[in-house]
């Protein structure tokens, strides 16, 4: 079992944090509604979701801890830096959350707590 650490998070997401989920949805959805979605995510207030639920929600697999970039944001929880809230997108149409930015933090958190409370702006 993994060493508890504590989770810090920042209040908001990172101002880059926006255009790569811009990117990832633009491969979803037609540049309009992408950029619709992004604009609604900057509008929205923060939400906390448990980690597994987020994952149950989305019907993603977990990436491993060897996976670089859940790596490096383990090595962020380690030292105590503070994690960008994720930004998710309600897709009713498919019954699923697309996790717009932020899949690799998830990863890192879950492979800690699965039942961490992880902040994000949900549209």
């Amino acid at each position: 079992m993994s060493k508890k650490v504590q989770i810090k998070w920042l209040k908001e997401p990172e101002e880059q944090d926006y255009p790569a989920a811009l990117s990832y949805l633009s491969l979803l959805y037609d540049e309009q509604t992408a950029t619709a979605c992004v604009d609604k995510l900057k509008l929205a207030s923060i939400s906390a979701f448990k980690a597994k639920d987020i994952f149950r929600a989305s019907g993603l697999s977990l990436l491993g801890i060897s996976n670089s970039h859940v790596k490096k944001d383990r090595q962020k929880l380690h030292s105590g830096d503070n994690l960008s809230p994720l930004l998710l997108i309600r897709d009713s149409v498919n019954g699923k959350v697309v996790i717009a930015d932020g899949y690799h933090r998830l990863c890192a958190v879950y492979s800690y707590d699965e039942d961490a409370v992880i902040p994000c702006k949900i549209a």
